[in-house]
């Protein structure tokens, strides 16, 4: 069920991809990738070191948030962190930048 949430969250956002992310969501991402640590990570957490970004939130309670690093040429890669309902990262995913 985590896996089809998680599979469902990355189709919605993808519809997303084309937008620039609010004011905050663009973070490096060596620094995401440093930061989120799936099991320790809590949402609190996330937004006092990043900020709101685009998110997605299921019936279940889990949450899926998208934030953009920037990846040269005008491209951003996508940092997807899905949090469960307890407030806590449960897995995160890299999408890389879309070649020109």
């Amino acid at each position: 069920m985590k896996l089809l949430a998680f599979i469902v969250s990355l189709c919605l956002l993808a519809g997303c991809a084309g937008t620039s992310a609010p004011p905050g969501a663009q973070v490096a991402l060596d620094r995401l990738q440093q930061t989120v640590v799936p099991g320790t990570t809590t949402r609190a957490q996330l937004l006092a070191a990043f900020g709101p970004t685009k998110s997605v939130v299921f019936d279940s309670g889990f949450e899926s948030w998208v934030y953009q690093s920037p990846a040269g040429g005008g491209q951003f890669s996508e940092f997807v962190v899905l949090i469960n309902p307890a407030g806590v990262v449960t897995k995160t995913r890299t999408r890389p930048a879309a070649l020109p």
